[in-house]
């Protein structure tokens, strides 16, 4: 993949667990500076110590991607402790299995506002510094949900597909600067967040076991699967790749 520069700092939002601890550990292994990024402090701390008993470098701090306060105040605690930002990876998310017809307004706006606005939020925050800097790497978590919709979410859905249409944009227009911008779309994916919410269902493992199905290889994915295509897209030989989405979804789509 290329040397990877030790300079390089690197932010993963929700890096407390997960696909985005998996990727946090995976980028420190790939020789970056982490900043574990989310609202579980603890979880997040603890995420940094494995890095560092492993031999990487990293450190947590508290971001709330609902809040741009929040996410300035963490971009300026980051930049005053260790430099500005060359790497930013939006992981957090949120969902619940719904018919759309039993929603409301409220969780509309919850679910909007977490996984589309908080990566509007932290690339408003974050990617200044990489223009400045001549450099720069975005790669925005989304899902399959986003490309092909998915039964019981489509508010999740249209939010991850709309985090699709916005990297593409935001990738056409940081090209000129050396900032590439890029996504991965993990299906079905064995984290605690599907847990949580197939854990809400009345069979819960019927509705994994119809998720395991939906994929041409038969099985959920594991977040340490993801990761690899998320350290490539912020590595230095990813410098001509961008506005590009990349399924890790074990065939659940194809195109």
């Amino acid at each position: 993949m290329g040397a990877a520069t030790p300079d390089r700092i690197a932010v993963v939002s929700g890096g407390a667990s997960g696909i985005g601890a998996t990727i946090a550990s995976a980028l420190a292994a790939d020789g970056r500076s982490v900043v574990v990024a989310d609202i579980d402090v603890a979880g997040a701390n603890q995420v940094a110590d494995r890095i560092r008993s492993a031999g990487g470098a990293a450190m947590a701090f508290r971001m709330d991607v609902l809040s741009t306060d929040s996410i300035q105040r963490a971009r300026e605690e980051i930049n005053a402790e260790l430099g500005t930002v060359d790497i930013l990876v939006n992981s957090a998310g949120w969902d619940r299995f719904r018919k759309f017809l039993d929603t409301d307004e409220e969780f509309w706006d919850h679910v909007l506002d977490l996984n589309f606005k908080g990566v509007l939020r932290t690339c408003h925050a974050f990617a200044p510094g990489m223009v400045d800097a001549g450099w720069g790497r975005i790669v925005n978590i989304s899902s399959d949900a986003g490309r092909v919709g998915s039964s019981l979410e489509a508010v999740y859905s249209g939010a991850k597909g709309a985090t699709i249409a916005f990297s593409k944009t935001l990738a056409r227009e940081l090209a000129r600067k050396s900032v590439t911008v890029n996504v991965v779309c993990p299906g079905p994916t064995d984290t605690p967040l599907l847990d949580a919410i197939a854990g809400e269902a009345a069979d819960a493992v019927k509705v994994t076991n119809a998720m395991a199905g939906a994929t041409a290889m038969k099985r959920l994915g594991q977040p340490e699967e993801v990761a690899p295509a998320v350290v490539y897209f912020c590595s230095e030989a990813a410098g001509f790749t961008t506005g590009q989405t990349l399924s890790v979804s074990g065939g659940l789509t194809m195109a």
